[in-house]
């Protein structure tokens, strides 16, 4: 006898109820919840019991029955808190087979409690402090708002919380009221506190023997009689951590041992002797295909703080070595003296370009913008394919980057602006005649809580006597994952009609005098650390202003990391023809 053979998607929605009937089995109690959303919502989750017995199965009717009891007391608890003082609930369950059940829940929350008067002082020595300004902003309790017990409780903790950071040990809140008047659904805030006197720094014990003491002083960001402030002790645990110097640093006001007559605080710094590092990475981006990197540092070559820091780097379109000896100088957390020895391979556009150069270098940091005056001895080579030049330049140059306030040297991903100018002449003995600046910027706005608006922009140009003797790694190209999206990396730039070997004519891209190129995405935030983009890139590299750009527009996803963000784009190229193209990109986190 033949059996009857069941359709594939039959057997599959067979076997996948046989699977599911077991855990459909556990769901013994379902609760439906109507009337509240978004925190009044899961509030009112927290509170209720029956939403922690959803999974058991063994529920007799006396338990169900208890649970039931509980409900509208339950939810009274959760939205009170909130400002909903006169919820009505109605409440049911029944049975719905063996062991399950089903709960409806419908919720008024009725009209919330108001914030009638808010008053919060300030009293005692510090109450003209600035440092108090930032805390009395960040108060959410304002008149006429909903009331909610968590800002209230938030706001005591700020105003002690503030006061300790700042030197104010002794402060305590005089008066902490919160009076609710359920009849006229009002609510009365009262926050007083008193500061006492402010703490200075005292002593400083220093447990150390990796660097010279008068080095190690000048990475401390306070001095003793100064006022105290945990922000100061955070900046000199974070200037020491960066220097690599350390393998465990530690900065620690002794609070039970200050002195209330004198009013100060020691503190004590303790560290461990960092060791040699190295790291390996690798990766793939759509202008560089596969590359890989080996990183070798000794941060510490000596008791004067000298350091060394090897690095390689290879791709398909670059390999390079660079190993950089610095000297801190000055602020040894922001400042240097370094000198840099380069050996790079690249590939630009058509030009295939060498670099041996050896580049001393002096990086200082004024307020919010740090300076960098070097000069580089320098020998290029260029090959177009269908020529070859080498050249040998000494190339003074001074560049200017903006940086954070409080910067302490930490690398960063992203610069609001950065300016370069480089430059060599015959009289230096260079083999070239010519001035370079580059300029780039790059801002971020938040236009709404999930909505951002980035702009990119990068301004080159040059001054060259004899342009076809620059060597190529001056010269200026278009195009790619940071430039304008939907073409290749480096290939916007003005062409050299050259003849190969068998008579055919090709263009190539041997870069430009000048460069445009600017960019503007619009980013909308979605759940799970993603986002959607949308943007607009244009851009060119050419050897005469008003010559035309290039220009595309795409779509992208982003993936949120604690720094960075990960995006996959695809652009499509608006000025000539051209296929999607696809681009994968790390940038600094929105």
């Amino acid at each position: 006898m033949r059996s009857a053979r069941l359709p594939a998607a039959l057997r599959l929605l067979l076997c996948g109820s046989v699977l599911l009937a077991p855990i459909a089995a556990q769901a013994a109690v379902r609760v439906d919840i109507e009337g509240v959303e978004g925190e009044a919502r899961r509030n009112v989750d927290a509170f209720l019991s029956v939403e922690r017995y959803k999974a058991r199965d063994d529920l007799d009717a006396d338990t169900i029955a208890r649970l039931y009891n509980r409900i509208t007391d339950e939810v009274r608890s959760a939205l009170k808190p909130l400002g909903w003082y006169e919820p009505t609930v109605e409440a049911s369950y029944e049975a719905q087979g063996s062991n399950s059940w089903r709960f409806r829940i419908v919720i008024n929350t009725g009209k919330p409690v108001l914030i009638g008067v808010a008053q919060v002082q300030i009293e005692g020595e510090g109450a003209d402090d600035p440092v108090f300004a930032n805390a009395l902003a960040a108060i959410t309790l304002q008149p006429g708002q909903q009331l909610n017990h968590g800002n209230y409780e938030q706001a005591k903790g700020d105003l002690l919380r503030n006061a300790e950071a700042n030197g104010y040990f002794d402060a305590v809140l005089l008066r902490n009221e919160l009076r609710v008047d359920t009849t006229k659904r009002s609510a009365d805030v009262q926050l007083q506190l008193k500061t006492g006197p402010r703490y200075k720094f005292g002593k400083l014990a220093i447990d150390q023997s990796v660097i010279r003491p008068e080095l190690m002083q000048r990475f401390v960001r306070f001095h003793e009689g100064e006022p105290y402030t945990s922000n100061q002790l955070l900046r000199t645990l974070f200037a020491l951590d960066d220097s690599l110097y350390f393998s465990n640093v530690e900065v620690l006001p002794l609070l039970q041992e200050r002195d209330t007559q004198a009013l100060t605080v020691p503190v004590r710094i303790e560290t461990k002797k960092g060791r040699r590092q190295f790291q390996l990475g690798g990766g793939y981006g759509n202008d560089t295909g596969p590359r890989g990197t080996f990183i070798w540092s000794d941060p510490r070559i000596n008791e004067r703080g000298h350091r060394l820091r090897v690095e390689v780097k290879a791709s398909t379109i670059t390999q390079s070595f660079d190993a950089r000896y610095d000297i801190p100088i000055g602020d040894p957390a922001t400042e240097r003296m370094s000198v840099q020895l380069t050996q790079r391979n690249d590939t630009s556009g058509d030009l295939r370009t060498q670099e041996l150069s050896l580049k001393p270098s002096i990086t200082q940091l004024t307020g919010t913008w740090q300076r960098v005056l070097s000069v580089a001895a320098t020998h290029t080579r260029t090959d177009s394919g269908s020529s070859r030049q080498t050249g040998n330049l000494l190339v003074p140059g001074i560049s200017f980057a903006s940086v954070p306030e409080g910067y302490l040297g930490e690398a960063l991903f992203s610069r609001g602006f950065y300016a370069d100018l480089i430059g060599a002449a015959h009289v230096l003995g260079s083999d070239s005649d010519f001035l370079r600046l580059h300029l780039q910027t790059e801002r971020v706005f938040d236009l709404r809580s999930r909505w951002h608006l980035l702009l990119r922009g990068e301004v080159g140009t040059s001054w060259a006597r004899d342009f076809d003797s620059l060597p190529g790694i001056y010269r200026f190209f278009a195009g790619g994952d940071r430039s304008v999206r939907g073409f290749g990396y480096n290939t916007l730039s003005p062409t050299q009609s050259v003849i190969d070997a068998n008579g055919n004519t090709q263009e190539l891209a041997v870069g430009g005098r000048h460069l445009l190129a600017g960019s503007v995405e619009v980013v909308r935030d979605l759940p799970r650390n993603l986002a959607v983009a949308a943007f607009f890139d244009g851009g060119n590299a050419f050897n005469h202003f008003g010559e035309p750009l290039a220009y595309a527009a795409g779509i992208g996803v982003r993936y949120r990391l604690p720094v960075v963000s990960i995006g996959i784009d695809v652009a499509q190229p608006l000025s000539q023809s051209g296929s999607p193209r696809f681009n994968i990109n790390i940038s600094p986190k929105l």
